[in-house]
């Protein structure tokens, strides 16, 4: 980052000229968030109009909320259908995420996964520091899944699933479960989780004595699912990749370096070998 001082040489863009190419409002606009001092580059506060940035490696957030500044990132929501896996191809020839992805002239791959018999919302980008983020173990992105369950679950059970309980791999508690019904003999609950470990929620109810079958991610850290059909995607829109952005700088791992994840971005439906659902 640089500001003008004279006719000393400067580099980089000019700041207002960067955020009015990403949409984020007219330059006349973000001059004047510069001067109210509503806009950070690499968390420092800037209010001269000079000032300067790289928009490959500075990053920027305006109002506390972060800012893509590069335009060939994409994001991509998908209602993953059951019956497909969780890969870009797959090696046995079963339904794979490509069929999702042709919109878009971007290589798309998907953060984290759900296993086949688990539908919901899954994150396809290009962007691999971001994916790399969010799939990072230590990362633990909050989580929220609907299970259909057999059985008519108590409270006791509800308060047994967020109180934990010990699994073959170790102790694990729901942050947070709710009924949402009972009835005819089968319940549906929320999950709210944040951890990655394999297949958690059938696990987790399979041990209270309460085998799930159906099993449907609504919410991804700051993302909801909503009204978006199975099997359809669409692009996220300005807040919710903001927010997005937001939570994963914030507390993005030390080991998650952007060169690292360069590296890795081909391989994001792969590495990630742990299956939410």
């Amino acid at each position: 980052m640089s500001t003008d001082h004279g006719d000393r040489p400067v580099t980089g863009v000019r700041l207002q000229k960067v955020l009015a190419g990403a949409g984020v409002a007219s330059r006349r606009v973000i001059e004047q968030y510069i001067v109210e001092g509503r806009i950070r580059v690499n968390g420092a506060v800037v209010t001269e109009l000079g000032t300067r940035i790289d928009p490959e490696h500075d990053l920027v957030d305006v109002d506390g909320t972060a800012v893509q500044l590069d335009a060939g990132k994409r994001y991509v929501m998908l209602n993953k259908p059951t019956g497909v896996v969780s890969s870009m191809k797959d090696e046995r020839g079963r339904p794979d995420l490509r069929r999702f992805t042709r919109e878009w002239p971007e290589r798309l791959y998907n953060v984290g996964r759900l296993d086949a018999d688990t539908s919901g919302l899954l994150l396809l980008t290009n962007d691999g520091d971001l994916a790399h983020v969010l799939a990072h173990p230590s990362f633990g992105v909050t989580k929220v899944y609907i299970a259909k369950v057999d059985g008519r679950v108590s409270p006791q059970t509800i308060a047994a699933l967020t109180r934990g309980i010990t699994l073959e791999d170790g102790p694990i508690a729901a942050d947070k479960a709710r009924l949402r019904d009972s009835s005819h003999g089968s319940s549906l609950v929320e999950l709210t989780l944040h951890s990655g470990r394999n297949r958690i929620v059938r696990r987790m109810m399979a041990a209270v004595g309460h085998p799930v079958t159906e099993l449907v991610r609504r919410q991804f850290g700051p993302l909801r699912l909503g009204t978006l059909p199975s099997g359809h995607a669409r692009e996220l829109g300005k807040i919710e990749l903001g927010a997005l952005l937001t939570l994963a700088r914030r507390d993005s791992p030390a080991e998650a370096t952007p060169g690292e994840a360069r590296e890795k971005t081909r391989d994001h439906g792969q590495h990630d070998d742990q299956e939410n659902g």
